[in-house]
């Protein structure tokens, strides 16, 4: 009997071996593919921007998008994940993956060079660092690429890469240290809650842009010498929207890095996904909300504009609308949420313009406005509901004047060092290209190329044969 006994729970032990390593590999597979998801944001962005500018600066537009995705990677490697383990309180001793505390973690990846291969050895248990920071370091991008849209057709490329390193590498990530991170203190002692980053990557990409805008000033032409504002129309409107179209697409990449899913070496729970805030969460939640987001918000800005490119942009507002309280919605909930996003989508982006700041896309209002909205609006519908794992009363629970306070620290974080960090650059002339490459097209100065060699019929023109 005690040998059977003995032999039954080795094969218990076999099989629940068996399982944590199939939960590893799941959870790792599982971030592994936001990774490609996340890239065809940026895919999207080169798409977007590209379209929305005229002829003559198209592929400057397009080099932005390519650096700024390419800085990123490194320098949110050496620095940008440190600062995201190493700042939540402040800390040394505020906890990391693998049993250590968050700074002996950070210094390992970012300084410690040959150390860091530990988090890419047969470590079982965390086996999922990389493919965790290719997630978050994909943020980081997203950040990058957030900005990039509001300053084309007039903005310096070295000056441009200056700026998304300090935004994409540093801002945004002190943001989810402080309020994306389990010991950050905006969630600790305030309870904000952000599930899908609506303030702590978008608000603070908006409002960073929007500094920035500032100091940079306007395109040539963009306004009157009665400072009413001329619409400044990009060379193709289809490309734009498809552009947009696939930032849709890899929003659910985005949303999925979210998530902590089971077998993950950071997961709050054993067989369930969590929230970063080890709150609960299930994919059904992001399938019904965000659908829901995406519809609210293109019939939202249909209904007022009628126009394809705000109704697109209204598709990225209603997602980033309810993208807080993804894990708390109801579908109809996000719908509606999504629908008064998209309503006063292009009112806000008017309001903006007339008063001097000459955003190309429109990123201070979608990401940033409405990223705040989104922030604001969990405070209003989700109060009393944990912000951490834990039952209401035993943990800091959302409160309307929490997601305020959010709202204020991210707007601060995105755009104090944007005006600041451009403000120098100004002073250095490192920030706007000269007028008169400005008015001949930064392709011709910047770009050893040609995006349409062979020109683009102008509408309504015909060719004979071979002209």
């Amino acid at each position: 009997m005690e040998e059977q006994i003995a032999e039954l729970a080795a094969q218990v032990a076999a099989l629940q071996s068996k399982s944590g390593v199939t939960n590893t590999m799941f959870a790792e597979t599982f971030y592994y593919l936001t990774i490609p998801l996340m890239i065809i944001i940026h895919a999207g962005f080169l798409a977007y921007e590209m379209g929305a500018s005229r002829l003559k600066n198209v592929l400057s537009s397009g080099v932005k998008n390519i650096l700024a995705f390419a800085f990123m990677i490194p320098t949110f490697y050496f620095f940008g994940w440190w600062v995201y383990w190493g700042f939540p309180t402040g800390l040394p001793g505020a906890p990391g993956p693998a049993g250590i505390s968050g700074v002996e973690y950070a210094n390992a990846i970012a300084w410690g060079w040959g150390e860091s291969a530990q988090y890419m050895g047969p470590n079982i248990a965390d086996q999922a660092s990389g493919v965790f920071f290719g997630a978050f370091a994909l943020f980081a991008a997203t950040t990058a690429s957030i900005m990039s849209g509001a300053v084309i057709e007039r903005i310096q490329t070295v000056g441009f890469v200056i700026l998304a390193v300090v935004l994409g590498s540093f801002a945004w990530v002190v943001a989810a240290a402080w309020g994306w991170h389990a010991d950050g203190w905006l969630v600790t002692q305030w309870g904000v809650h952000d599930f899908g980053a609506a303030g702590l990557v978008h608000a603070v990409a908006g409002f960073f842009a929007l500094g920035v805008l500032v100091n940079l000033g306007p395109r040539i032409g963009k306004y009157n010498a009665d400072g009413t504002a001329n619409h400044i129309a990009g060379h193709n409107m289809p490309l734009t929207v498809t552009g947009l179209m696939l930032i849709i697409v890899g929003f659910w990449g985005f949303l999925m890095a979210c998530v902590i899913v089971p077998g993950e070496a950071w997961s709050w729970f054993g067989d369930k996904p969590s929230t970063i805030y080890g709150t609960p969460i299930t994919l059904s939640a992001l399938g019904f909300n965000i659908l829901m987001a995406i519809a609210g918000g293109i019939i939202g800005s249909w209904v007022l504009t009628r126009d394809p490119f705000w109704m697109m942009s209204g598709a990225l507002a209603g997602i980033i609308s309810v993208a807080s309280g993804l894990d708390i919605y109801f579908p109809a909930l996000a719908f509606i949420i999504a629908f008064s996003a998209g309503m006063i989508l292009k009112p806000c982006a008017t309001w903006l313009e007339n008063r001097g700041i000459d955003d190309a896309v429109g990123a201070v209002t979608v990401h940033g406005t409405i990223g705040l909205y989104g922030l604001v609006m969990l405070g209003v519908f989700a109060s009393g509901f944990p912000a951490l794992q834990g039952a209401a009363g035993e943990v800091p629970t959302v409160s309307l004047i929490g997601q305020i306070i959010g709202a204020v620290v991210f707007f601060l974080l995105g755009f104090v060092p944007g005006y600041a960090v451009s403000l120098v650059l100004k002073m250095a002339g490192m920030l706007r290209i000269p007028e008169g490459a400005e008015i001949a097209g930064m392709d011709m100065v910047k770009v050893p190329a040609a995006g349409y060699p062979e020109g683009i019929p102008a509408p309504g023109i015909n060719l004979a044969p071979g002209e």
